[in-house]
C-alpha cells in the first residue's frame, strides 16, 4: 500500500539524506517536505511546502500522512542564543509533532542527539532530553529516537569544532571499543539509512538507539 511521508529538516546533514531515501523509497509515493525556501530538487513525488515556522499551526492540515521524520535542529553557536534554539529544536519539533498525530499519523521517527538527559546540566543535550520524553506523550503508535554521536558528513556551513574533533577521532579511532563504541563518529547517511530502515519495521512502542545500535542496524541493511 502506498504512504505519505513527512519530512521536517530536510536541509540538514541527515534530513537532506532522509530525504533521499524517501525520494527513492517504493514505499511512499508521496513525500511531503515542510521547508523555509524551495529545496533544488525537481521530483514528481516530492511536494515542497514553504512554511513560516512561526505560524506552524496555520499548516496543520497538510501535516497529514502515514509517518512523520523530524530532523530538525541547530547548534547553539548558529542559533545565536538559548532561546532561539529552544525554539528550533524543542517548539517547531513537538509542534509538528502535535500536529501530526492529531491528524492521524501513526509513526514519527526523530534525530536526537548522543547524551541527551532532561536532567543534563549541559543546555544542548537538556533541550534533546525533554524533546525526548515530552514526544514520548503523545499518543502515536510507533515513536524511533535515534541518538546519533558526531556526524560525518559534508555541511553548508563551516565548523571548526567539528572538523577537529572529527580529525582527532580519526586517528584515534581504535580508542572507541566498549563503553567509548557509542562516541564513534557516524556518518550522516548511515543515520538516514537507518531512519528509514526502522520506520519500515511497523514494530509499535517507543524505542532509543544509541550510536553504537545505529552503527549495527546499517551492518544489517
Amino acid at each position: 500500500m502506498a504512504k505519505t511521508a513527512i519530512i521536517f529538516g530536510s536541509t540538514g546533514l541527515v534530513g537532506s539524506k532522509l530525504l533521499q531515501y524517501l525520494i527513492n523509497s517504493e514505499e511512499y509515493d508521496r513525500v511531503k517536505a515542510f521547508v523555509r525556501s524551495p529545496l533544488a530538487i525537481l521530483n514528481p513525488k516530492l511536494n515542497q511546502i514553504i512554511t513560516d515556522f512561526d505560524k506552524l499551526d496555520t499548516y496543520g492540515s497538510l501535516i497529514k500522512g502515514d509517518d512523520i521524520y523530524l530532523c530538525l535542529g541547530t547548534t547553539m553557536v548558529k542559533a545565536g542564543s538559548k532561546d532561539a534554539f529552544y525554539k528550533i529544536d524543542y517548539t517547531y519539533t513537538m509542534q509538528a509533532a502535535k500536529l501530526a498525530v492529531n491528524n492521524g499519523v501513526n509513526q514519527l521517527c526523530l534525530v536526537s542527539s548522543i547524551g541527551a538527559n532532561p536532567s543534563s546540566s549541559v543546555f544542548y543535550s537538556k533541550v534533546k532530553g525533554e524533546i525526548e520524553i515530552d514526544l514520548n506523550r503523545l499518543p502515536f503508535q510507533t515513536i524511533h529516537i535515534v541518538r546519533p554521536s558526531l556526524l560525518l558528513g559534508d555541511r553548508k556551513e563551516q565548523r571548526v569544532g567539528e572538523r577537529i574533533a572529527i580529525a582527532i577521532a580519526s586517528n584515534f579511532s581504535f580508542l572507541f571499543i566498549g563503553p567509548l563504541k557509542k562516541y564513534k563518529p557516524i556518518a550522516a547517511d548511515t543515520v538516514a539509512s537507518v531512519m528509514y530502515q526502522l520506520m519500515q519495521t511497523r514494530s509499535t512502542g517507543y524505542h532509543i538507539y544509541e550510536s553504537a545500535e545505529i552503527q549495527r542496524l546499517k551492518g544489517n541493511t
